[in-house]
C-alpha cells in the first residue's frame, strides 16, 4: 500500500526558514540516494506482496535532514485502486520543500510517466484534525494517477527536507519500518551523515539486521526490513518491554544536550509586560493570597480554565512555543504555549518553576531511547515550593489547591534546564481526591424480597467531573440517563435499573461534578442455605488481577497495574423494622494491598441500617515478576472472602410479608417509584413490564393486567403476551387467555408454556387431536429445540391420560440428551405424577439434582415421589431444601403443606396451604387432580 511520508519529528537545523517553498519541486533523486531494486511486472503473480518497495533513506548533513522514500505498490483489485488512484503526499512548508522525483505506472515492460505533458500535484492547506483540537499547518500536495488500473504497479519516489531551527543545529531522524508478518518485496532503511560528524543510532527491535560502512566521507547505516515479528507478550506489561518498529538517529551528545538545547525556548523573562491584561490577572492572583502553593494552584487554574487547548504545529511550532501575550490573546494554545504562559506566570509570583519534557504513551521507554527531542510529545511544569514538589499540566483540567500535588502518569520525563538534566522518573501516588465518592443506599424496608429502592450520590472530581459537566450542558436526555444508569447499574452489581429521577450539577469553581440519582431495581437480596444474603463487596470484586505468565519467557516479566487512582463507595442497606441478627460474612478489614489498591473498609449493623464504607487507593506501578505468585493467591482468596450481609433464619416469608404490606402501607414506595420510571418514558414498553411483574409478584393479577395491556400495545412480544396470557389464566379468564397464548405462538411456534396451556385447554374441551396435533407440527422442523418440544407433548399426554404414549415420549427425549437436567427432571416428575417406576424416577432426579445449576424444581419433584414411596421424612427434607432456593415455589408449599398435613400439624399445614392459594389460585386445581391433598 502506499502511505504517506512518515516524517515524525525529524530532522533540526538552525537556519532561518524563509528559504522553504509552498510549491513541489520537481527534481531527479539526489546522488546520494542509492536506487531499491527494479520492480519486475513480468515475474509478479497474485502470490506478490502487495507492497513491492519500501525504501527509505535519511541524509543528515549540514542542518538539514532530507528524507527519501519509495514505494511502489501492485494494484491487485479494485480495492486497492480505490485507495491508491490519487497520490497525497502531506509536508511541513515552513521547515522545508516536498520534491518529487518520479511518479509512473509499471504496465508489464512498460514504464509510464503519469506526470509527463505537464501534469503538477495540487496545493490544499486543509487542517485535517480540527476534531482532535490540532493544527499542524502542513500542505498536502494530491494529484489522480490517470489511467491506473488492475494489475499494473504504482511507483512514487519523494523527498522532504527538514530543519528545525530550535534545535540549536543538532539533527534527529527516525524511520519506521514494516514488521513481519507483513509482506513487502523490498524494505529498507538507510542513513547517512558525515564520518566526521558523530551520530549515535539506535533500533528496537530484536533481531534487527543493521550494516554500517564508511563510503567516502560519508557512513552509512543499512538495516533490512521487515523486521522480525517481535515476540508475543501478555498485555499487561509495561511499555519498556515491548519492540517500537523503528530507527533513529542522532547528534545529541547526551540528554544533558537535550535539556540545554530546549531550555532558551521556555525564558520567561520581560514576556509579561507590565499593565498588560496578562499582568493585571497576577496582580489578582498575587492580592488574592500571599500563600505560594494557593498563588500555584490559581496560576494553574487560570492557564487550564481560562486558555483553550489547540495544538499549533504551523511555523516554528514542532518546539516553539508561542508567546504569553499572544496566547493570553487568542485564549488557545498547545502544551507549549501553556507551559510557557503557566511559567511566566508563576516567575512573576516568584515561584521557582521549570518546564519538564514529557512522553504521553512511551515515557516508560525513555531510559531506554537515544537522547533526541523527538522522545517527547508534551511539555508540563515543575513547581518547587520548599520541600515539596508540584507536576502541573497545563493542559489538563480540574486542577485545583485541593488535588495540586497529584502527579500525572508520563514514568520519565526531562527538566529543561540552561545547564542540561538527565531523565527522571515522576513520583507517583494515588490521586489526593478520589475521582469519584460514590454513596448507595440500598432501601430494603418493604423486605428482603421485595424490589430494591436505590438512592445513588456520587461527587466526582478533577477531568472526569469537566466531562460530566459536559454531558449535563451538551449530552441528550438518553445519552444522559445511560450514563446515571450505568454509573448506578455498576456500583449495586446490576445489569441494569430503572431510573425514577435524577439531577446533574456541575461547580465550575470546585472542579466537581455531582450526580443524585434515585432508581428501582429488582431485589438485590438471593437466597441460599436457608438465608437469605446481600453482596455487597463491590471493591474487590471489581479488582482484577489474572496476568499471563505461563509461558517459561514471560514469568521474568512485571505487571503493569496501570493508572493511579483514588475512589470511595459507601453502601448502606436500609432494613426492614422488627428484624434483628444480621451478620456480616467475609473480610470485613483488608490488611493488604490487591494488586496495586489499598483498600481501608469500615463496617457496622444498626438497628436499621447497614454500612460499608471503602476508599480505595492505588499508586499504579508494577507488580514484580517475583510477587506476581503472591499476588494472584492474595487477589483469588480476597475474591473468596467477599463482604455480604446474612440475614437471620427468621425473615417473614414473603407471603406474609405482602399480606402485612397490603395493609401497612409498606408497599406504598415502590409503587411510587415504578409510577415515577414509567413517567419518564410513557413509551418504554419494559417499564410496564417491570411494574406488572412486580404486581404478579405480591400476587396482584389482577392491578398487573393494565400494565400488561400496555406493554403489549407498545411491543407485543411472544413473552409478553404469555406473561398476560397466565395473569388471564389465573384470574380463571381461559377466553382471554386462549387468545393472548394463540398470538404468542404467532410471535414464537416453540414457546412450550404457551402450547402446554393451549393444549390443556384443548383436553379439557375433548380436543386431544388439536392438542397434540400444535405440538406435532413443531415437532417436525424442530432443531435443538425439539427435545423441550417432547417434554411439552408428554405433559400434554400424562393430563390426557396416556400413561403409556406420555412415558415413551419422555423416555425418547432422555435417551437422546441422558445428561439434560431438565429433561431428567421432567422424566422423574412425570413418573412421579404417574404414580410408575418410582425407583427409577428416584435416579432421574437425583442425577437432575447434581446437574442443575439450580436444583429447586429436581428437588420438588423428588420430593413427590418420596410422598408417593409414603417416605415422608425423606419428602419433607426435599421440601425444605427447595424451599430454602426458591421460597415462593407455590406447588412446593402446597406439598409441604400435606407432607405436614399427614404428619398431624394442622395449624403449620393450614399456613402452607393459604400462602401456595395466594401464590397461585390454581395450584390446589392441579393437585387435587393428581391426589396430592391433605
Amino acid at each position: 500500500m502506499i502511505d504517506k511520508l512518515f516524517v515524525a519529528a525529524v530532522v533540526a537545523g538552525s537556519a532561518s526558514t524563509a528559504w522553504a517553498s509552498e510549491t513541489v519541486r520537481y527534481e531527479p533523486a539526489p546522488a546520494w540516494v542509492k536506487p531499491a531494486p527494479a520492480v519486475d511486472a513480468a515475474k509478479l503473480d497474485g502470490d506478490s506482496p502487495l507492497l513491492l518497495v519500501a525504501d527509505d533513506q535519511q541524509r543528515l548533513v549540514d542542518g538539514e535532514v532530507w528524507s527519501y522514500q519509495e514505494r511502489a505498490t501492485r494494484v491487485a483489485s479494485p480495492d486497492v485502486l480505490a485507495k491508491v488512484g490519487t497520490v497525497s503526499i502531506a509536508w511541513q512548508p515552513s521547515k522545508g520543500d516536498l520534491v518529487v522525483h518520479k511518479l509512473e505506472i509499471i504496465r508489464g515492460a512498460e514504464h509510464i510517466d503519469a506526470l509527463s505533458g505537464g501534469r503538477k500535484f495540487t496545493i490544499i492547506r486543509r487542517e485535517q484534525q480540527l476534531e482532535q483540537l490540532a493544527i499542524d499547518g502542513q500542505l498536502t500536495a494530491t494529484v489522480p494517477v490517470e489511467g491506473l488500473r488492475v494489475g499494473d504497479v504504482l511507483r512514487f519516489v519523494v523527498s522532504t527536507t527538514n530543519r528545525e531551527p530550535a534545535l540549536g543545529g543538532e539533527l534527529q531522524a527516525v524511520t519506521l519500518l514494516p514488521v513481519a508478518p507483513a509482506k513487502v518485496g523490498f524494505s529498507r532503511a538507510r542513513f547517512l551523515w558525515p564520518a566526521t560528524k558523530p551520530v549515535s543510532w539506535r533500533g528496537y527491535a530484536a533481531g534487527l539486521t543493521d550494516t554500517i560502512v564508511t563510503a567516502g566521507d560519508f557512513k552509512e547505516l543499512t538495516i533490512a526490513g521487515p523486521l522480525p515479528k517481535p515476540a508475543d507478550l501478555p498485555d499487561d506489561v509495561p511499555v519498556r518491554f515491548r519492540s517500537l518498529p523503528i530507527v533513529e538517529a542522532t547528534t545529541f551528545a547526551d540528554w544533558p544536550a537535550v535539556s540545554r538545547v530546549m531550555a532558551p525556548l521556555y525564558a520567561t523573562k520581560d514576556l509579561i509586560a507590565p499593565g498588560s491584561d496578562l499582568a493585571k490577572e497576577v496582580a489578582t492572583i498575587a492580592a488574592a493570597t500571599t500563600d505560594p502553593t494557593r498563588r500555584t494552584a490559581a496560576a494553574l487554574e487560570l492557564v487550564q480554565e481560562k486558555v483553550r487547548y489547540l495544538y499549533n504545529g504551523m511555523e516554528n511550532g514542532n518546539y516553539q512555543p508561542q508567546a504569553p501575550a499572544k496566547t493570553w490573546a487568542l485564549r488557545y494554545g498547545d502544551c507549549k504555549a501553556k507551559t510557557l504562559l503557566l511559567l511566566a506566570v508563576l516567575h512573576a509570583l516568584q515561584i521557582e518553576a521549570e518546564p519538564i519534557l514529557a512522553s504521553s504513551q512511551l515515557g516508560d521507554y525513555v531510559p531506554k531511547r537515544l537522547p533526541t527531542a523527538a522522545a517527547f510529545d508534551h511539555v508540563l511544569v515543575h513547581a518547587t515550593i520548599g520541600s515539596a514538589s508540584y507536576w502541573l499540566d497545563g493542559t489538563g483540567t480540574g486542577a485545583r489547591f485541593a488535588n495540586l500535588n497529584d502527579t500525572p502518569p508520563f514514568g520519565w520525563v526531562l527538566p529543561v534546564r540552561a545547564g542540561g538534566a538527565a531523565p527522571i522518573a515522576l513520583p507517583m501516588h494515588a490521586p489526593t481526591l478520589p475521582m469519584v465518592v460514590t454513596t448507595i443506599d440500598l432501601d430494603q424496608r418493604a423486605g428482603l424480597g421485595m424490589p430494591t429502592l436505590v438512592h445513588a450520590n456520587a461527587v466526582v472530581h478533577g477531568p472526569a467531573a469537566e466531562m460530566i459537566g459536559l454531558a449535563k450542558s451538551q449530552g441528550s436526555k438518553e445519552q444522559q440517563e445511560q450514563m446515571v444508569g450505568g454509573m448506578i447499574a455498576g456500583s449495586i452489581g446490576r445489569d441494569t435499573v430503572m431510573l425514577t429521577d435524577f439531577k446533574i450539577t456541575y461547580d465550575q469553581a470546585a472542579a466537581q461534578a455531582t450526580i443524585d440519582a434515585n432508581a428501582i431495581t429488582g431485589g438485590v437480596w438471593y437466597r441460599t442455605d436457608r438465608r437469605y444474603r446481600l453482596d455487597l463487596d463491590r471493591t474487590v470484586t471489581n479488582i482484577g488481577f489474572s496476568p499471563d505468565r505461563a509461558r517459561s519467557a514471560w514469568q521474568a516479566l512485571p505487571v503493569s497495574l496501570g493508572m493511579p487512582q483514588t475512589t470511595r463507595l459507601t453502601t448502606r442497606v436500609l432494613l426492614p423494622a422488627g428484624i434483628t441478627g444480621f451478620a456480616f460474612e467475609g473480610d470485613q478489614t483488608i490488611a493488604q494491598p490487591l494488586a496495586g489498591a489499598k483498600i481501608a473498609r469500615t463496617t457496622t449493623i444498626g438497628k436499621d441500617v447497614i454500612t460499608i464504607d471503602d476508599r480505595v487507593g492505588s499508586d499504579g506501578g508494577e507488580i514484580l515478576p517475583a510477587d506476581v505468585p503472591a499476588m494472584r493467591s492474595r487477589v483469588a482468596a480476597a475474591k473468596n472472602r467477599l463482604l455480604r450481609v446474612i440475614a437471620p433464619a427468621d425473615v417473614p416469608s414473603r407471603w406474609d410479608n405482602v399480606v402485612a404490606g397490603r395493609s401497612d402501607g409498606r408497599f406504598k414506595p415502590i409503587a411510587a417509584a415504578y409510577a415515577a420510571a414509567i413517567a419518564r418514558d410513557p413509551d418504554e414498553a419494559s417499564a410496564y413490564v417491570n411494574r406488572a411483574n412486580y404486581l404478579a409478584g405480591i400476587f396482584d393479577w389482577k392491578g398487573a393486567l393494565p400494565d400488561l395491556d400496555k406493554a403489549v400495545s407498545l411491543d407485543p412480544t411472544a413473552d409478553t403476551l404469555v406473561t398476560r396470557a397466565d395473569a388471564y389464566r389465573t384470574l380463571g379468564d381461559e377466553a382471554k387467555a386462549t387468545t393472548d397464548y394463540q398470538a404468542a405462538l404467532k410471535v414464537d411456534p416453540t414457546l412450550n408454556s404457551a402450547l402446554v396451556a393451549l393444549g390443556r385447554f384443548d383436553l379439557d374441551h375433548g380436543r386431544r387431536d388439536a392438542a397434540l396435533a400444535r405440538v406435532d407440527d413443531q415437532l417436525a422442523s424442530a432443531g435443538e429445540g425439539k427435545y423441550d418440544l417432547l417434554s411439552a407433548k408428554a405433559d400434554l399426554l400424562e393430563y390426557a391420560g396416556d400413561k403409556d404414549a406420555a412415558l415413551a415420549v419422555m423416555d425418547e427425549a432422555v435417551a437422546a440428551k441422558p445428561s439434560n437436567a431438565n429433561l431428567l427432571n421432567g422424566r422423574c416428575w412425570l413418573k412421579a405424577k404417574l404414580r410408575v417406576g418410582l425407583d427409577t424416577a428416584l435416579k432421574d432426579c437425583t442425577k437432575s439434582i447434581e446437574l442443575a445449576e439450580q436444583p429447586a424444581a429436581p428437588l420438588d419433584s423428588r420430593a413427590l415421589v418420596y410422598f408417593r414411596l409414603g417416605r415422608f421424612d425423606d419428602a419433607m427434607a426435599d421440601v425444605d431444601a427447595a424451599l430454602d432456593i426458591a421460597p415462593n415455589q407455590s406447588d412446593t408449599l402446597w406439598l409441604r403443606g400435606v407432607l405436614r398435613s399427614r404428619k398431624g400439624d394442622a395449624v403449620a399445614a393450614r399456613a402452607d396451604f393459604a400462602a401456595a392459594r395466594l401464590m397461585n389460585p390454581l395450584v390446589e386445581k392441579e393437585y387435587k387432580r393428581l391426589g396430592v391433598m391433605p
